[in-house]
């Protein structure tokens, strides 16, 4: 199973790294055609070709491939549980070298390159325990630009919901195109704060489009996502109507003397890919 495992796991990483999902290329598409602005609409352009180019010449879609980060749900009774680090450690280091991917492991106090992609806690791997006799490894290599638009704020438990929407828009705004518009944005409420950002990277996987299952929320989400789009920030910082693609939002409980709010911000290559691996073995693509 180990060496079938790793082999799915470098398609997973050659598959997200040179092809976008459909709903991220129709949701440029659509940009696109609404587009006013003559030079974003020159951007968008160029984005397309670049996803069209990626794919036919089975090429990385970014010359920044992204920091790999695994979100593995994995059953109780699913019987290689065990080999699913092992795994994905080689499936990343086989995909650094035959893709090829951009080495983006440094250590944090030498500045030196491991030239694998495998070093201290990377990739990192968010596990997840769940019922059942499957595995859910759902891929994100994340690039560094859109990482850096990262942020988190604590507010105070009697702040309302108008501050939190200015402090995204602020946040937003002060990003301008550093972090490659249009962006997705994943925001995370609630938890502590390390939770509030995990939450905002989750919420980073799912498809354009799919909105939260509070209807509360998903009001909320549109109205950030209007409220962005209005910036005239554009694709990648030119100028424009389309600033994200989507705004999602995951939430969790909070203390009731903290109130945190984390900002993940995804470029317009929103690579993100998931496979199911069941209890005998066979692979279904998501």
């Amino acid at each position: 199973m180990i060496r079938d495992l790793e082999d799915d796991l470098y398609k997973l990483i050659k598959k997200t790294e040179v092809e976008l999902p459909e709903d991220t290329i129709l949701a440029l598409k659509r940009a696109f055609e609404r587009e006013s602005n003559q030079l974003a609409k020159i951007q968008l352009e160029t984005i397309l070709k670049n996803i069209e180019l990626a794919k036919r010449l089975n090429r990385p879609i970014c010359q920044d491939t992204g920091t790999p980060t695994f979100f593995v749900e994995v059953g109780y009774d699913f019987p290689y549980y065990k080999d699913i680090k092992t795994a994905i450690l080689k499936s990343v280091k086989r995909a650094t070298k035959e893709i090829p991917l951009r080495s983006n492991t440094v250590d944090p106090f030498t500045g030196k390159n491991t030239n694998t992609n495998i070093g201290k806690e990377v990739p990192w791997i968010e596990w997840y325990l769940t019922e059942g006799d499957y595995c859910r490894i759902k891929f994100l290599p994340k690039g560094g630009g859109s990482e850096n638009c990262s942020a988190l704020k604590m507010f105070n438990p009697t702040d309302d919901i108008e501050k939190i929407k200015r402090f995204i828009l602020e946040h937003i705004i002060e990003c301008g195109g550093k972090p490659c518009p249009p962006n997705i944005i994943g925001i995370g409420i609630g938890g502590g704060a390390d939770i509030a950002l995990k939450l905002a990277k989750r919420a980073l996987l799912k498809p354009i489009g799919e909105k939260n299952e509070n209807g509360e929320i998903t009001e909320l989400e549109n109205k950030i996502k209007d409220m962005l789009n209005k910036t005239g920030i554009g694709p990648m910082g030119l100028g424009g109507e389309t600033t994200v693609l989507d705004v999602h939002i995951e939430y969790a409980s909070r203390h009731p003397a903290s109130f945190p709010v984390g900002i993940a911000v995804q470029c317009w290559a929103d690579r993100r890919r998931s496979i199911i691996i069941n209890s005998n073995g066979d692979i279904k693509w998501e």
